[in-house]
């Protein structure tokens, strides 16, 4: 049995946003960051990594489960996704 992928069923800048969304209002920054690498998969890490200004494999590293991404990091991977961070 294959493994449940988020990551395969984000196909648009807007299933990006929905996804991101609910992670930030329900879940810890912990689980905000890992949406965030679900969420570059999803898009393709080269072209994220391009648009955040990282490496393909500095972004791998930072968004790994055992990463510890700047905040600098977090936000330009989110505007790639043609998104902005706001507070309500």
């Amino acid at each position: 049995m294959k493994k449940f992928d988020i990551a395969e069923h984000l196909h648009s800048e807007e299933d990006i946003r929905c996804f991101l969304q609910e992670v930030a209002e329900t879940g810890t920054a912990s689980d905000f960051v890992h949406a965030v690498g679900i969420a570059a998969r999803a898009k393709g890490m080269t072209a994220v990594a391009a648009q955040a200004g990282v490496t393909r494999a500095s972004l791998y590293k930072a968004l790994s489960e055992d990463g510890q991404p700047a905040f600098e990091t977090v936000f330009n991977v989110v505007k790639s996704f043609g998104l902005t961070l706001a507070v309500r």
